[in-house]
């Protein structure tokens, strides 16, 4: 007879030992889905960090193979993100369950193996745990150490608030009665009226501009930090320290236009407008001699405009002569003409952009997720594979010299490169006589051959590079505080922001602190010399407080 069809028993002893049972084996049950739940998460988590390993390796290695593999790394580490904290997360739901049975074997999760994160210059707060004072065993009190156990954990320490008072005490002479005073601090003076110091302000700065918080969520999270302070007062702080710096992004804007080769780009950025939002430009010109084993520190200066007109680059460039690595924008156009004064500045072109609509037509792993979501198919050409194929020979020779010098830049490119331009030349005219005039592969192929002569410039000049990368990076930062502050919201803070980007963007490249920086000039900009200003532009900073470190360390 089956068990399951046996009638209960009768017995209250047999009834809870009954009972007992069922909830033992519904433990048991819930104890393995855990563990095996937590055991998919690891494997999960596993993968993805593998994934990102791997994305990240073959960037190193070979180069961003396409224009997402910067996005494809940024996908990866959000779904690593997230399998993380579901594998911890089912980690301790299979040990909470593993607590109530002893039925079901113990489960440790694998994890990837990791460097100790902790810096050797954090400070170390030592808690011993009060050790035993019997032995367990026989209950003796002649104990004596052996060794000890330390388990490292990383800790924060909530951010500390503080007023400082500057007490300038007054005096009187007891002969004449005349009133002695010392005068207030340069740094008073300058930036300190609104009730900020240095180090307040600088954090207000990088938050608004460095991390793109806009200041009404800055003086929420103040607030519930216990000190209040108003919008106005906030923007004040803005306003006066941009006023500071200004002479600071002057000596920026020399040191970037004096240059002997410039990545310019630009891109929008939306502006409050009466009643709408028009869409104004950010441009960005980038000096970084790299890949040409230059020592120059590299920088970058940022400018706005209200529209894109083909004035603005012409301003901006009014000054400079030299290479300029670019797009194919017309408002460029008189900037290249022979005749330009001061002095000429030479178009080089950025295979990027000419190799991207051939990477479009030629993305099977882009048809393939098309395909699989069930959409249209991209129609896949044979030639604009070709072209790809051969653009990225040009850009793997790249990478095999850069930071090299511009002389063996040349004489690689000369042997290797100038071959490969020459076959690619021939065979896009080749194939864009076959195909009519209106033929997006057409098209691509006209945008490269109407402007040969500047995409081939960089055969004979070892500073040119081949992409217009170092520009992009710039702007990078801009298309993510886009969905953060949303608009601009006026041209004035356009111009603001535009200046602040320079410094923080420069900081940034050169390795340093922005916000530390920062906070270091505004405290001493006020009555710093003015011929010495360029003592305070990052990568001079830089290397003034590490001699400062090594002449206190000896």
């Amino acid at each position: 007879m089956d068990a399951a069809s046996q009638p209960p028993p009768d017995d209250i002893d047999a009834l809870k030992a009954a009972l007992a049972m069922a909830c033992a084996e519904r433990d048991e049950a819930a104890a393995e889905l855990a563990v095996a739940k937590a055991k998919a998460s690891e494997d999960l988590a596993l993968i993805a960090h593998q994934r990102l390993r791997i994305a990240k390796l073959e960037r190193q290695i070979y180069g961003p193979r396409s224009e997402r593999s910067a996005r494809l790394i940024d996908q990866l580490e959000l779904q690593l993100e997230e399998a993380e904290a579901a594998a911890t997360e089912d980690e301790l739901a299979a040990e909470a369950a593993l607590a109530k049975t002893t039925t079901v074997g113990g489960f440790t999760r694998r994890r990837p193996a990791k460097r100790n994160t902790f810096p050797e210059n954090l400070p170390r707060e030592r808690v011993v745990i009060d050790p035993p004072t019997a032995c367990e065993c026989c209950g003796g009190t002649r104990l004596r150490k052996l060794s000890e156990d330390v388990t490292r954990t990383l800790e924060s320490i909530p951010r500390q608030w503080k007023v400082v008072e500057t007490v300038r005490e007054k005096f009187s002479c007891r002969d004449c009665e005349k009133i002695s005073q010392a005068p207030a601090p340069a740094q008073a003076r300058a930036i300190a009226w609104n009730g900020a110091g240095p180090s307040l302000l600088a954090m207000i700065l990088f938050e608004k501009y460095g991390q793109h918080q806009p200041l009404n969520r800055q003086i929420e999270r103040y607030a519930l930090e216990g000190v209040s302070i108003s919008l106005s007062t906030a923007a004040d702080a803005v306003g006066a320290c941009c006023t500071v710096l200004e002479p600071l992004s002057r000596r920026l804007e020399a040191h970037v236009m004096a240059s002997e080769r410039l990545h310019g780009d630009d891109t929008t950025v939306p502006v409050l407008a009466s009643g709408k939002c028009d869409v104004a430009r950010l441009w960005v010109y980038v000096k970084d001699d790299k890949p040409f084993g230059g020592s120059d520190p590299p920088a970058a200066m940022f400018y706005y405009s209200r529209d894109r007109s083909g004035e603005h680059p012409q301003a901006h460039l009014a000054h400079y002569s030299g290479i300029l690595q670019a797009d194919a924008f017309g408002g460029y156009a008189k900037l290249y003409e022979p005749q330009r004064s001061p002095g000429p500045i030479y178009e080089a072109s950025c295979w990027v952009h000419g190799r991207r609509p051939f990477f479009a037509m030629a993305d099977l792993e882009q048809n393939a997720r098309r395909k699989a979501l069930g959409k249209k198919e991209i129609v896949i050409s044979p030639i604009a594979m070709e072209i790809v194929r051969r653009i990225d020979a040009l850009f793997e020779i790249e990478r095999s010299i850069n930071g090299q010098s511009p002389e063996q830049r040349r004489a690689v490119r000369q042997d290797l490169s100038a071959p490969l331009v020459a076959d690619l030349e021939v065979y896009m005219r080749e194939q864009c006589a076959k195909l009519s005039r209106g033929h997006d592969l057409a098209r691509a192929m006209n945008y490269m051959l109407k402007r040969w002569a500047s995409f081939t410039r960089f055969l004979d000049d070892g500073r040119i590079c081949l992409s217009n990368n170092a520009a992009e990076r710039g702007l990078r930062g801009i298309a993510l505080g886009r969905k953060s502050w949303l608009f601009c919201g006026s041209d004035r803070g356009g111009h603001r922001a535009a200046a602040m980007y320079s410094l923080i963007i420069s900081a940034k490249m050169n390795d340093v602190d922005p916000q530390v920086w920062l906070a270091d000039v505004l405290a001493r900009i006020a009555a710093h010399p003015a011929h010495r200003l360029d003592e305070l532009l990052p990568w001079n900073w830089k290397a003034i407080r590490a001699r400062e470190a090594h002449a206190q360390a000896a």
